[in-house]
């Protein structure tokens, strides 16, 4: 199955900056912040727009993993950290890849369930085949692909990037 690669490292890099300064204009008056991430890309995108937020604001960020059995979502949604540290917060679900919606309309669900102050969303990919009426607030990348093909996020210890199979 061919590759194409459709993010270099460098620009996942420059998304995910680009990311952080739009959630730190939206939260500019925040003093604290929730990014959770779901796992296991949609985590480890999360600590990389965390990383960056640190790196350009003053907002003390709060890193939560979100697992949720993407076979059977509807199961209940772990965290890791209990929802008492999240309720009042602003939080902000970051996934890789927005595909028909669920996993991220699964995962809004679980924030709905406190009283949190603010919830946005935010995707490196965005797919553009939704099932679910979920958009995502922040994106790196918005693509028009068919049903057939496949959109991965690779985060490796020493190279990532996005391709389309």
């Amino acid at each position: 199955m061919k590759k194409n690669i459709i993010l270099t490292s460098e620009q996942i890099e420059f998304k995910i900056k680009r990311i952080a300064y739009q959630i730190y204009e939206t939260y500019v008056d925040e003093k604290q912040i929730v990014i959770a991430g779901i796992s296991n890309s949609g985590y480890t995108l999360a600590i990389k727009i965390a990383d960056a937020l640190t790196e350009i604001s003053d907002i003390e960020v709060q890193l939560c993993e979100v697992r949720i059995d993407k076979q059977n979502p509807i199961k209940p949604i772990e965290t890791s950290i209990s929802s008492e540290q999240y309720v009042n917060k602003a939080v902000v679900l970051v996934d890789d890849v927005l595909n028909s919606g669920a996993t991220l309309i699964y995962g809004v669900r679980h924030f709905l369930g406190v009283p949190i102050k603010k919830l946005k969303t935010a995707v490196l990919v965005d797919r553009n085949h939704k099932k679910y009426p979920v958009k995502a607030d922040f994106k790196g990348i918005s693509l028009s692909t068919s049903l057939f093909e496949h959109i991965q996020v690779v985060f490796e210890q020493d190279q990532q990037y996005a391709y389309l199979s």
